[in-house]
């Protein structure tokens, strides 16, 4: 499941990656306010479209709406203002510089607010990574003509950081109608904003380029990254989806023609240090898991060994409302949905 997990992560960093010089394409037919609702909804129709067709049951719970509602907030709506803002006032190579402050943040909030495991290992790791990304942006010396552009930044990063942890509260989900509903109000409420300014909508082909786009870097990416926080915790996903602005440069040097340098090879060897650090990490000790009912998709492991009072067919991986005893064991772990412990 670990390195399934890593392969989603890396696979979503990829596409969210790749997405952004091909978004480059397309910013001079819109506003770029525009262009991000167009992402967003993109990834929001294209989910539905995929929820629909599966003919799958929501199986939401109540009590994780909240925790939903304030990612969708969080990452959709007050992330993308911040950065549109944030870049109007900063200059290109600032604003990547301070892009990579998302992990760093992550990372933070994960370990001191949520008390996710974070030990030197992992934290070695998401520096190396998060250093490859300074390495990979410095493209000049930063400058900037206040404060305020930056700080936007800074906090579009912080709301993100936010998001990535919430999102990791409702993992156990579905993560496509998780994923399309992120995109149905945050693609509504930027495209909104984006005509209540001034702006104009693109032509249809315009529209439709920018809505695949969505779909493959914004949804399928966000599927991919839920399944990763299920089962690596926020601080690690997180950290895996930081080498996203490698897998675009890769992506510029190809379409784009755009010279390559040391700069990006010493940003590939930070950022392959920085993952070498993560897969090899090892983390064992005796730990309790409480008495709790939930509802996720789940085979019969060891966390899971309860009887079928519905009729259920056995058929899994399957989703159901089901209890856990308190139990005790040993047994190497990482901060997925059952081990979410204090140390």
């Amino acid at each position: 499941m670990r390195r399934r997990a890593i392969a989603y992560a890396s696979l979503s960093a990829a596409l969210f990656g790749a997405s952004t010089p091909l978004a480059k394409l397309l910013v001079g037919s819109m506003a770029p306010l525009a262009l991000a609702g167009l992402l967003y909804l993109g990834s929001g129709i294209g989910l539905a479209v995929w929820f629909a067709v599966r003919r799958k049951p929501l199986n939401a719970a109540a009590r994780d709406l909240p925790w939903l509602a304030a990612a969708i907030v969080c990452g959709g709506i007050a992330g993308p203002a911040l950065l549109m803002l944030g870049l109007a006032r900063t200059d290109a190579a600032s604003a990547s510089l301070l892009l990579n402050l998302e992990v760093v943040f992550t990372a933070a909030l994960a370990w001191i607010i949520f008390r996710e495991n974070v030990d030197r290992r992992v934290f070695a790791g998401m520096l190396a990574i998060a250093a490859g990304g300074v390495v990979l942006s410095w493209e000049q010396v930063p400058r900037a003509d206040g404060t305020i552009g930056p700080l936007l930044i800074a906090g579009a990063c912080f709301v993100w950081a936010l998001d990535n942890n919430l999102t990791r509260r409702v993992s156990g989900g579905d993560p496509v109608a998780i994923a399309g509903l992120k995109g149905l109000v945050a693609g509504t409420v930027n495209l909104a904003l984006a005509l209540a300014l001034g702006a104009y909508l693109p032509a249809p082909g315009a529209m439709l380029l920018a809505g695949l786009l969505g779909l493959a870097g914004y949804g399928v990416s966000l599927v991919l990254f839920i399944f990763a926080l299920r089962d690596l915790g926020a601080a690690r996903a997180g950290a895996y989806f930081a080498v996203a602005p490698f897998y675009g440069a890769g992506i510029a040097l190809l379409l784009l023609d755009e010279p390559t340098g040391a700069a990006f090879w010493a940003a590939a060897a930070l950022m392959a240090l920085g993952v070498w650090l993560h897969i090899t990490e090892r983390h064992e000790h005796e730990h309790v898991h409480e008495a709790t009912t939930h509802r996720h998709e789940h085979v019969h492991d060891a966390h899971h060994r309860h009887p079928h009072d519905d009729g259920s067919d056995g058929h899994e991986p399957h989703s159901h409302e089901h209890t856990h005893a308190r139990l005790r064991h040993r047994h190497p772990h990482y901060p997925d949905l059952h081990h979410r412990h204090r140390h």
